[in-house]
């Protein structure tokens, strides 16, 4: 008799178990939904900004990268140092992985010079990047390096972020 008050219990255990189980795997199961930068807008803002720069008599290289960090795409422009490649990248990973002006990091960095984050990879405290926003989502970043002075790195990536605004609705 005792064995079947057990038998009893156990099925009664399992079947609230499959029952719990089957009402919470629909609540997991849904999907992110979001939107990216396309190849076409991030080649009009590398555009725009090499153009807004060598109006001004600099010459820049820029890197667009999308919501996870990633490059895609990056042009070294006319007559840059071979660094500028590198630094445009990591001023947008910055920006990217902050979700503010890469600068933004410098003036952290100045009121706690112990701040960890500084040595992740691809971090860098350098002023010239800025995320790319559709409302108050990030979905990239846009970056330039060249330019004798971060703000105007900066300027340049603001003028091809602008350029494609009409398109981040």
């Amino acid at each position: 008799m005792q064995t079947s008050g057990i038998y009893r219990a156990a099925i009664a255990f399992a079947s609230t178990c499959a029952s719990a189980c089957a009402l919470a795997a629909p609540a997991s199961a849904q999907l992110l939904s979001h939107k990216d930068l396309t190849s076409s807008i991030a080649i009009t803002i590398a555009q725009t900004a090499i153009e807004a720069c060598k109006a001004n008599g600099y010459a820049v290289s820029v890197t667009v990268v999308g919501r996870n960090g990633e490059v895609i795409v990056q042009v070294r422009g006319d007559n840059t140092g071979p660094h500028t490649i590198e630094n445009s990248f990591r001023k947008a990973y910055t920006a990217r992985t902050f979700r503010s002006p890469s600068g933004a990091l410098v003036e952290r960095l100045k009121a706690d010079p112990t701040l960890g984050l500084i040595h992740l990879t691809n971090v860098i405290a350098n002023q010239g990047a800025l995320p790319i926003k559709l409302g108050d989502e990030v979905i990239g970043a846009a970056g330039a390096s060249g330019a004798p002075g971060g703000e105007k790195d900066e300027a340049c990536v603001k003028a091809g972020i602008d350029k494609v605004a009409d398109q981040l609705k």
